[in-house]
């Protein structure tokens, strides 16, 4: 399971740059969370964009619209179950998160004020399916590599 939730001024996506970005960040996820392309791994993402009047965002201590030079906000969270996280994997997480979400709004780099918060949920703190789920079941569906499978069970400590 992963979570991907992108809070933006209101307006500042286009519906098909939402759709594009439903799709580019999961994948910016999936690959190196699961050891490669898993379409059957899809359905466990999900991808959330929440809007907020400019007035509701701040940055530098300003309020959006009365900043002095208007600045692209964005806060994108992605919270993922405990597994194979290693700083290095993170970094590429955060680096394909930030090079999809430029793409999709047709820039050249992102932007310096959009943030990528990442965070890991314990194993044992995400419920699904009508109680607590646990990346050891999900580890034998098969949609991870036999690689990836093993630094998960290494970092979990099963």
């Amino acid at each position: 399971m992963t979570i991907i939730t992108v809070n933006t001024p209101q307006g500042r996506l286009t519906l098909e740059q939402r759709r594009t970005l439903a799709e580019t960040l999961t994948d910016a996820v999936l690959v190196p969370e699961v050891g490669r392309v898993a379409p059957p791994a899809r359905a466990g993402f999900q991808v959330h964009f929440t809007e907020r009047e400019p007035d509701m965002m701040a940055i530098g201590g300003r309020l959006v619209p009365d900043a002095e030079h208007a600045a692209d906000v964005m806060v994108i969270d992605v919270a993922v179950m405990d597994g194979d996280w290693r700083r290095e994997v993170r970094a590429e997480v955060i680096e394909r998160i930030l090079a999809a979400m430029a793409a999709a709004c047709g820039l050249a780099e992102p932007s310096p004020a959009w943030w990528v918060t990442f965070r890991v949920i314990e194993e044992g703190s995400w419920g699904s399916r009508g109680g607590v789920l646990s990346i050891l079941t999900l580890l034998d569906s098969g949609v991870f590599s036999a690689e990836k499978a093993e630094r998960i069970r290494a970092a979990i400590g099963a």
